[in-house]
């Protein structure tokens, strides 16, 4: 025995471990639920990090991959990581669809497996377009930043080429009806990267945030082709809709649009459902709750100008 080991007896476990399950107790009796499954009930984020980690390698297996990888062997590789993570997966897709399933009350989860097996064919099925997607946000980002010696060096080196990795990926989950595993993706990359891009978010080829610490992307937000975000750039919502019952409505478009060729330089602020033109460039600290037509070149001492009085 270990002389310095203080005894099990000196914390009260016994009255911990009592007093913590009666407080699951109380949330689970308050919100009608039980573990009559006896096991898990969502999706792992050890887990959901794992296939994250094992995708990023099977897209890009000889930057992303292990280190040991050979060219000879590469196709090797993909197909095995892909058979591995997309066989996790369809495991974590069974959990989200059954837990949905449970809380509607219906009688669809015994089309869990069918429905979570179509859903990661589909999945598996986009990731070579995928793939071809992210090629182009890599060149965009090494075109679009001088310090940038090539685009290995972006790949393995940029947070904001990551996170925009792993919304491609969240995002087609999130449009096949996973909502739970693609916010969980989304908040994986947004602890690692700093960005918070929510799966919702709709975002055009050759897509660029340089440095990326403090970006904030909403879930109806729009972003079209070949735009650049700097730092602390937010396309936020600017009010919420609420219900009768005083509760706040789900799923209304409240970001904005951002049409191709823009420019959103640092800590640029940008609320509510308005567009900014096509070509526009917006520049650093603007605070903005209006649309622009194309081709503006909005200051912040312009913003200021245009806002309301007391706003």
């Amino acid at each position: 025995m270990n002389p310095n080991a203080a005894p099990q007896s000196h914390w009260n476990l016994d009255q911990v471990v009592a007093g913590l399950r009666q407080q699951r107790e109380r949330w689970r009796e308050a919100r009608h639920r039980s573990l009559d499954s006896g096991g898990r009930e969502f999706p792992a984020r050890q887990q959901v990090q794992a296939i994250m980690d094992a995708l990023c390698g099977a897209l890009f297996p000889m930057r992303l991959g292990p280190p040991e990888l050979r060219a000879e062997t590469e196709d090797y590789y993909v197909g095995h990581t892909l058979d591995t993570a997309l066989n996790a997966l369809f495991g974590q897709v069974q959990l989200e669809l059954s837990y949905t399933a449970r809380q509607r009350g219906d009688n669809s989860e015994a089309q869990v497996p069918a429905r979570a097996r179509d859903i990661v064919s589909a999945f598996a099925a986009y990731l070579p377009d995928a793939r071809a997607l992210l090629d182009s946000d890599v060149e965009a980002a090494y075109h679009g930043d001088p310090a940038a010696r090539s685009v290995d060096e972006v790949l393995l080196c940029y947070p904001g080429v990551m996170a925009v990795i792993y919304h491609r990926l969240a995002h087609r989950l999130y449009k096949l009806d996973v909502p739970l595993l693609a916010r969980i993706i989304a908040e994986l990359s947004h602890s690692a990267t700093g960005i918070d891009i929510h799966p919702g978010a709709t975002i055009g080829g050759r897509f660029f945030i340089d440095h990326g610490t403090g970006v904030v992307i909403g879930e109806t937000a729009v972003i079209g082709d070949r735009v650049r975000l700097y730092q602390a750039v937010t396309l936020g919502a600017k009010r919420f809709v609420e219900a009768e019952d005083g509760s706040l409505v789900k799923g209304q478009p409240r970001h904005p649009i951002v049409e191709d060729d823009v420019v959103i330089y640092a800590g640029a602020t940008i609320l509510g459902r308005v567009t900014i033109g096509r070509g526009s460039s917006i520049g650093g600290n603007v605070w903005l709750t209006r649309s622009v037509p194309p081709g503006s070149n909005i200051t912040q001492a312009q913003s200021e100008q245009h806002a309301p009085s007391g706003f």
